[in-house]
């Protein structure tokens, strides 16, 4: 009868990859916003790529799984809320390139304040099953940085309206409000961890 036994998931651990894996292709993402080089670009796009992998992976064994360590809406919610922060990255490059629109000090913020909030997000994720105090204060850090970035998004749509070339001040908003998304993604990611948080205790 040992046909019946599944191998036993880590989700803690694939979520913790995949996470690691987006905060990566956000200090990607931070790069290419000082040197927009094509190279800087593609490791963006591909880091993303590797990212999705292994959300695609941890969907496939969530569907294979009876038992997991915490909610499986919330494992699900937690994958794609991360994983979208990342994609809106691929976005701003990919239109950035194409539209070819260069990076401005707005979007070098915007940038930094969205490293560093999947920064924190990845690290509450690592003390989600050993230190859930640790990882509520690093929520609440996320949060903070996730405010950061749409204050930036504010003051730079408040700048661009002072413009007069409409097709750069409707290519620029563009590439602003894929970030200002970026940002909503994370917030909830960090939601979605302190739920998982409040749900353990």
């Amino acid at each position: 009868m040992t046909f019946f036994r599944r191998k036993r998931t880590d989700f803690y651990k694939l979520l913790n990859e995949q996470a690691q894996k987006v905060e990566e292709g956000m200090k990607a993402f931070v790069i290419y916003m000082r040197d927009p080089h094509p190279l800087h670009g593609e490791t963006v796009l591909r880091l993303e790529e590797e990212a999705d992998d292994i959300r695609k992976d941890l969907a496939d064994r969530l569907n294979d799984t009876f038992v997991t360590p915490f909610d499986r809406e919330d494992i699900y919610g937690l994958s794609r809320s991360v994983d979208d922060i990342i994609d809106y990255a691929k976005s701003t490059v990919e239109e950035m390139m194409s539209f070819q629109v260069k990076p401005n000090r707005h979007m070098l913020l915007m940038a930094q304040g969205l490293c560093e909030a999947a920064t924190a997000i990845t690290q509450a994720i690592q003390h989600l099953s050993k230190d859930k105090e640790k990882a509520m204060d690093l929520v609440v850090y996320a949060k903070k940085r996730e405010n950061y970035v749409e204050h930036c998004y504010r003051e730079a749509l408040v700048e661009l309206f002072k413009g007069k070339n409409v097709v750069t001040i409707l290519k620029v908003r563009e590439i602003y409000r894929h970030m200002s998304n970026a940002a909503d993604r994370g917030d909830e990611s960090a939601n979605i961890v302190g739920n998982i948080i409040v749900k353990s205790m």
